[in-house]
């Protein structure tokens, strides 16, 4: 599933294809659970002629600001991506027998044509994803129920400590939970309880002071190298419980020789490593 690195590198793509570009075409897939039963034709009356000026992101959720009201809100779900026909663009999962030489993609839910001659579609496969309408997307549902982006609103040390202190589930949960912080998913939340040395199990109001600021720190900071390698996973560091948490049985260490274990905390399958993690 797209997390927030993922998410950034979308927003990218999609800004290197539209900004400050004229949208001079564009194609409505009819699929009614993507848009959420909105009529293709009152998006393409939204979107037609518009001139994008900026496009946005706060945790998983991006947008455009175009010259006129209402702006497009995409959420690409477990599967969703934008793809470019500029460049041999990143690609989330679309199913096995997908062909990026083939264009339109497959999956297509949009397809916006621009007067600088690029061209931008939004894949779906499962059905997940969204596309809405809104006026004022960072005060309107579903951002104005998030927390905090970790890449571009990490709050200070104080701030942060207070925030967690007020919760008393785990610190798996406490990670998942968008509420608290946007954008940040099952592998970020284990990569970062691994880096802090804090175990998934521990209640969020048991931590220490340099517990907290330990976990800030490496929230931010597996956050931001995931987002300057372009999520690009090849590069993310060795060291990173990224790589290993795939495997499983006699498979499933880290490079010292510690075992992963994988356990049901929070609702979600989590990868850690209990000899380090405390």
């Amino acid at each position: 599933m797209p997390e927030l690195p993922e998410v950034e590198r979308g927003r990218k793509i999609a800004e290197k294809s539209a900004k400050n570009a004229t949208i001079t075409d564009i194609w409505i897939d009819n699929d009614d659970i993507v848009f959420e039963q909105t009529p293709p034709k009152t998006i393409q009356k939204a979107l037609l002629g518009r001139r994008v000026c900026a496009v946005k992101r706060h945790g998983k959720q991006l947008w455009f600001e175009l010259d006129r009201r209402p702006w497009p809100l995409f959420h690409f779900g477990m599967t969703g991506a934008f793809l470019s026909k500029a460049e041999d663009a990143f690609q989330l999962e679309t199913g096995p027998d997908a062909d990026r030489a083939t264009w339109p993609p497959r999956f297509a839910k949009i397809r916006m044509e621009f007067d600088n001659g690029e061209e931008l579609v939004m894949v779906n496969s499962r059905r997940f994803g969204r596309i809405r309408l809104r006026d004022d997307p960072e005060n309107e549902e579903p951002i104005s129920k998030l927390g905090f982006d970790p890449l571009e609103g990490l709050p200070s040390t104080g701030d942060f400590a207070q925030m967690v202190r007020q919760r008393k589930g785990t610190l798996k949960g406490l990670l998942l939970d968008q509420k608290f912080a946007a954008g940040v998913g099952n592998w970020i939340a284990d990569e970062v309880l691994y880096q802090s040395r804090l175990s998934p199990r521990r209640k969020a109001n048991t931590l220490s002071e340099i517990e907290l600021d330990t976990l800030r720190a490496e929230l931010g900071a597996v956050i931001r190298l995931a987002v300057k390698v372009n999520a690009e996973k090849e590069k993310f560091p060795k060291d990173w419980i990224f790589h290993h948490r795939w495997s499983k049985g006699k498979l499933a260490n880290t490079p010292t020789g510690h075992e992963i274990i994988f356990e049901k905390i929070a609702g979600r399958t989590t990868a850690w490593v209990p000899e380090i993690q405390k």
